[in-house]
């Protein structure tokens, strides 16, 4: 080849790149092995990002073992079978993984499960007993305050907390139009219950059903 240095040609100059990422490699995978010499498992590696977790879902105390980096969504429904909570957009923007924590309601999806050792959880399983549903349930049955009921246990824990954040005076933009004084209108209704989407578009009923429930109809 014309103009290449003395020694040097195309397949001696590949041929030495080929060399210099071969050592590299080794010395990479030379670094990550132990001290001993001893090669990591898989079970090892695994095991860094596992933790004992004690959670509390709707009274009822659950040790398990759980990777770190689980959701708390994904801990409810994988680990636990309470498949009443969904997942929707995995991105906290629909509601329908919406669960109560010690009293407030969280997006299940962006919730850490090793977070909430400790905590209070209700899941939409917590809230009424077979043939006794809770107020806000029966309100929704009543109502029909549903159609394909996908986002329906996000929407009930939802407006479970809600209905309380009311009675305890919790504000919202819109009691600021009744001077302060929270009142559960339509429109005070449909703010707090914003971050819970219904695709097929039942809100009207839903909005009876929260109002019904909270005696404000």
């Amino acid at each position: 080849m014309q103009g290449d240095a003395p020694g040097l040609n195309r397949r001696s100059f590949l041929g030495s790149l080929a060399a210099a990422g071969a050592g590299l490699s080794l010395r990479a995978h030379a670094q990550s092995e132990p001290a001993d010499g001893t090669p990591p498992s898989a079970g090892s590696a695994a095991r860094e990002h596992t933790a004992h977790v004690t959670l509390r879902v709707n009274g009822a105390p659950h040790e398990l073992l759980l990777d770190t980096r689980i959701t708390l969504l994904d801990a409810l429904r994988e680990h636990l079978n309470l498949t009443g909570t969904k997942k929707g957009c995995d991105r906290g923007q629909c509601g329908a993984c919406t669960v109560i924590a010690d009293g407030r309601r969280i997006n299940a999806c962006l919730a850490l499960a090793v977070q909430y050792e400790g905590v209070d959880i209700t899941t939409v399983e917590g809230l009424g007993k077979e043939g006794a549903l809770g107020p806000v349930q029966a309100a929704f049955v009543a109502r029909d305050g549903l159609q394909c009921g996908y986002c329906t246990p996000g929407q009930i824990c939802s407006g479970t907390a809600m209905i309380e954040e009311y009675r305890k005076g919790a504000l919202s933009s819109v009691s600021w139009e009744h001077g302060g004084v929270p009142q559960l209108s339509v429109a005070e209704i449909r703010e707090r219950m914003s971050g819970n989407l219904c695709r097929c578009g039942a809100y009207t009923n839903i909005v009876a059903a929260l109002r019904d429930a909270a005696g404000e109809a």
